[in-house]
């Protein structure tokens, strides 16, 4: 696919992906006879009312004004302190499904009022072998956005809408590295800033974005040879 030169175009190569269910092929699958535990987690793309200055002076392939919500986790967590996540969580029993759990997860921690989103569907379930978890990507299009903020400072530390076009800036493109006992793992991250802070996005949500790009064609050519310094404390994902 071509990169979409207007929100709406993106939108409507998000939903031919949704329909098609995109699989992601790069994640370790869970150990045989593993007790899986159903999660969800929100993939949201809105537009940007408004960009500051700076970001008018470099154009890109991708709209300007095109957006994905993203969160930081509170670096006091014992589960990935400190990292950038999409929103989402376990599946609750009470759950109508994942598309139910991941629109409740996303309100309950970033206040946003789930009848502004349009649910263009789910991608294929994403396995994963560290915390025994089968996630369900559920794509979304931000019809009518509403506030976002951080609702409980013990879970988030952060909550912003990063511009698409900044993630996919070659110059914010690199790899992370964790070594450890002699193994090496290496994952995509990315670099994006909210006002004065700067994110990196790594680990389970720097993969589903990489898989995500590389499948809608908006992925620019960018160093793999680059690495990204961690300065996490957890590096478990």
């Amino acid at each position: 696919m071509l990169a979409p030169s207007t929100p709406q175009s993106a939108r409507a190569q998000l939903a031919a992906l949704a329909e098609n269910g995109a699989k992601f092929t790069s994640f370790v699958q869970l150990p045989e006879g593993a007790d899986a535990r159903d999660a969800a987690v929100l993939i949201l793309f809105g537009v940007l009312d408004s960009l500051p200055s700076d970001h008018d002076a470099q154009a890109r392939a991708v709209s300007r004004d095109l957006d994905l919500l993203l969160l930081a986790r509170a670096t006091t967590l014992r589960a990935h302190p400190g990292q950038v996540a999409f929103p989402g969580g376990r599946v609750d029993p009470g759950d109508d499904g994942p598309i139910a759990a991941a629109l409740r997860e996303a309100q309950e921690e970033t206040g946003l009022d789930p009848a502004g989103v349009e649910v263009l569907g789910t991608l294929v379930n994403v396995p994963l072998a560290f915390s025994q978890h089968l996630v369900t990507p559920v794509l979304g299009w931000w019809r009518h956005p509403s506030p976002v903020r951080v609702v409980d400072e013990a879970e988030s530390a952060d909550v912003f809408r990063a511009p698409v076009a900044d993630l996919l800036d070659p110059g914010n493109r690199g790899v992370t590295v964790i070594r450890r006992d002699g193994q090496e793992w290496r994952g995509p991250g990315f670099l994006v800033r909210d006002g004065e802070r700067e994110h990196l996005v790594w680990g389970f949500t720097g993969m589903l974005l990489d898989g995500l790009f590389d499948r809608l064609g908006w992925t620019e050519p960018w160093d793999h040879s680059r690495e990204i310094p961690l300065e996490t404390p957890d590096t478990g994902r």
